[in-house]
């Protein structure tokens, strides 16, 4: 049976992980093990923050909407239980949007609700 060698495959593995290590600094970027240590971290920062951008998101919207309706006389908790008793289907992200860059139809949807 003939002999194998895995330098090939070797080489591969590691330059597909280099791959991945562009613009990191120092070592990180060249060297085998300090660039699979930085990615380990790296993928997991990535896998958490768009999740936490998500989260940062929503609570943005919430604090537009909750800022908009408090000119008109509501307060956010109140509003968005006159929007579920009325079943006016508009989601926090349009509400958000309305609140921000068309005032006068924010206003409009919240007369309707009153």
């Amino acid at each position: 049976m003939a002999r194998v060698k895995r330098g090939i495959m070797a080489h591969k593995k590691r330059k597909n992980l280099l791959k991945y290590t562009k613009g990191f600094r120092y070592g990180r970027k060249t060297k085998y093990h300090l660039a699979k240590e930085a990615l380990l971290h790296a993928w997991t920062h990535a896998f958490r923050d768009r999740k936490r951008k998500k989260r940062e998101k929503r609570q943005l919207w919430d604090i537009k909407i909750n800022a908009a309706s408090r000119e008109l006389g509501l307060n956010y908790s109140k509003l968005i239980t006159q929007l579920t008793k009325n079943k006016v289907k508009i989601d926090r992200k349009i509400l958000a949007e309305l609140a921000e860059k068309h005032p006068q139809v924010f206003k409009e949807i919240i007369d309707q609700i009153k």
